[in-house]
């Protein structure tokens, strides 16, 4: 039995060795919910579709730094001094670069869509006020089909609403 401590230090080993590989893949995860709300755990990522919102879980970065050669340790020597930053992932930089232009290229297109609406509308009430204190007689047909004159109290309460339009919407 001289060989029984040598055994089992290399059961030991072995065990060791597999769970340390077994760990590390489980610690290299995803995990996201798709678009139906099902929960979804893969060592690859989500797919493009996925919004970063809906990733549950990402893979802490590798500790494992990529060989520096000497001459660009030693000048990067001070600059290990400060507090390092875990890698951002380019792909990940670039999503979230693309959402944030479509979003404000959809603000500005929001912005727009409403100046030109307010534009419009400034436009016609200005016609409408000046339809009405032009003073003559204006006619408007009933739902009876029938035509009838504006009165003046009609006539004022829109010329009334006119200047709201135009104190609103002309800016």
């Amino acid at each position: 039995m001289p060989f029984a401590p040598h055994s089992s230090s290399v059961a030991a080993t072995t065990l060791a060795v597999v769970l340390a590989l077994c760990c590390g893949a489980a610690a290299a995860q995803y995990k996201w919910k798709d678009s139906r709300g099902q929960l979804h755990a893969s060592d690859q990522p989500p797919p493009r579709e996925i919004p970063d919102k809906d990733v549950l879980q990402r893979p802490a970065p590798r500790s494992q730094a990529a060989p520096v050669p000497p001459a660009a340790a030693a000048a990067s020597a001070p600059a290990s001094a400060a507090i390092s930053r875990p890698p951002v992932d380019p792909e990940l930089q670039q999503r979230r670069a693309r959402a944030e232009q479509e979003a404000k290229a959809r603000a500005k297109a929001d912005e727009d869509r409403l100046a030109l609406q307010r534009a419009e509308n400034c436009q016609r009430a200005r016609q409408q006020l000046a339809t009405l204190d032009s003073g003559t007689r204006l006619v408007r047909v009933n739902d009876k089909g029938e035509r009838v004159a504006l009165d003046d109290a009609t006539r004022a309460s829109e010329m009334a609403q006119a200047r709201n339009v135009i104190a609103s919407e002309c800016r």
